[in-house]
């Protein structure tokens, strides 16, 4: 059964001027439902998205306009809907609802595809992309295998590479790491049973992790740059580029603790004005390493880009190469998990002092160590062919500061809510945080009789 929602007419108004683009799709009820099922293929293919059925595009000199057209009833959505269902069943993955609005004719069918681990094909067989406001067929062998790589079904780091075993079998950095880890065993036979070795070939992983100098099999796809820009603009230029970029190469063990090191000198280096005056940079010590860590052990290899660490007077970025892995989403990173190098993620946990000493929880270790330090939680932006992590210096404002504003458009604010917002921890801190305001005569209890106990919220003095 599907769901019928009646929706407002400012709700009605957003719709009809959504933009056409890589996540939103507008379409005809005459459109046939084949048709439609590309647009389904390439959301889930792609990063999901909403498609909306029942909207019709006018055009009179030279200005588009739309209009509300939706099906007279639930009966005359079937054709969609059958052919929905068979190809793209209601679960995790697709949901289907029927819009209506007071003002407006018909039934507006909504798609809502979320981003899926398997590749998903039209009812035409073929497999399709989204790539802005366009469902573009995959035809080449390239194009599929590209595909595969984004979603995780392969991996680069099993390819084989043309270069000499000795690479690997005889660098200082394997027999440091055969001494710490495995000393009963040569190198040859340990990487060839952790199928590092194939056809007498080391592989992608087996180069990043062992050979001295990755970057000589792997140019311009496994090293690291560090920009130093002054300015807060959006955007770096040549101008406010303080110095050449710095090259970090080497082994990711050793690449990652570089990075790091590298990028808190360029900070500490940097005072900036600020209204009290010249002061120091903050950054987040935990939260910055474990966004670099992330950025070298989930990359994809298989892209001739470097890692990208730009640092600016309020914000440090670290832009990695590939789109986000499996069903991971900008929404659900961190609470799902997802390797798309695996051998890179557990092997290099076999390191002395690891740089990824939890596994799956250091994006959950950097949100948590802004919020202690009162800075403003990382923003984690999925691109068309990179992930970008922006760590903010700037603090947030004060907690009280925080409630207030929040109560300038709110009627009240719950102890969970107060929170999220301010990056407070425990709810007994955030108590406190109310009986000061209570104190100066700002807040007060909710004195509503259904808010009480765990319901109980604070409300603006009257």
């Amino acid at each position: 059964m599907i769901q019928t929602i009646e929706i407002t007419d400012e709700q009605k108004e957003k719709i009809l001027h959504l933009s056409e683009n890589h996540f939103n799709d507008l379409k005809s009820k005459d459109i046939s439902p084949a048709s439609l099922t590309k647009t389904i293929s390439a959301f889930s293919n792609s990063v999901g998205g909403d498609l909306y059925i029942g909207i019709d595009e006018n055009e009179e000199k030279g200005i588009k306009t739309r209009s509300w057209r939706g099906f007279v009833d639930e009966e005359e959505a079937n054709g969609h809907i059958q052919i929905f269902e068979q190809l793209f069943p209601i679960g995790d993955s697709y949901s289907y609802t029927f819009l209506t609005n007071p003002s407006s004719t018909g039934l507006i069918l909504q798609a809502s595809i979320k981003k899926t681990l398997h590749i998903v094909k039209a009812s035409n067989g073929s497999i399709y992309k989204r790539r802005s406001a366009q469902s573009l067929k995959l035809t080449t062998d390239a194009e599929l295998k590209r595909l595969e790589l984004d979603k995780g079904l392969s991996s680069f780091e099993d390819i084989t590479l043309n270069i000499p075993l000795e690479t690997v079998t005889d660098s200082y950095i394997i027999f440091e790491f055969m001494i710490e880890v495995v000393p009963t065993i040569e190198p040859l036979p340990w990487l060839k049973k952790q199928l590092l070795i194939r056809d007498n070939h080391p592989t992608v992983a087996a180069t990043l992790l062992y050979s001295e100098i990755p970057q000589a099999a792997l140019p311009k796809q496994s090293g690291i740059k560090v920009y130093r820009y002054k300015t807060k603009s959006d955007e770096g230029t040549r101008e406010t580029l303080v110095f050449d970029p710095i090259s970090i190469e080497g082994p990711i063990y050793t690449q990652i603790y570089e990075a790091v090191s590298t990028t808190k000198r360029v900070i500490e280096e940097e005072k900036v004005l600020r209204e009290t005056g010249l002061e120091d940079l903050q950054y987040p010590d935990k939260a910055l390493h474990e966004i670099v860590t992330n950025a070298v052990l989930h990359r994809d290899y298989s892209l001739a880009s470097d890692i990208h660490i730009r640092i600016f007077d309020n914000r440090v970025e670290v832009l990695s190469p590939g789109s986000l892995p499996g069903h991971v989403t900008e929404i659900n990173i961190l609470n799902e998990q997802f390797a798309r190098n695996g051998n890179l993620v557990r092997l290099v946990n076999k390191f002395p002092n690891p740089p990824n000493k939890d596994v799956g929880e250091g994006l959950n270790t950097a949100f948590n160590e802004t919020s202690d330090l009162r800075l403003k939680k990382p923003i984690i932006k999925e691109l068309e062919n990179a992930v970008l992590v922006t760590i903010s210096h700037e603090p947030l404002a004060s907690p009280e500061k925080i409630i207030m504003e929040y109560l300038e458009t709110n009627d009240e604010i719950h102890n969970s809510t107060a929170r999220e917002l301010t990056g407070v921890r425990t709810p007994d801190s955030m108590k406190s945080v109310f009986y000061k305001l209570q104190e100066k005569g700002l807040l007060e209890i909710n004195p509503d009789p259904t808010k009480k106990g765990r319901n109980s919220t604070w409300i603006k003095k009257k």
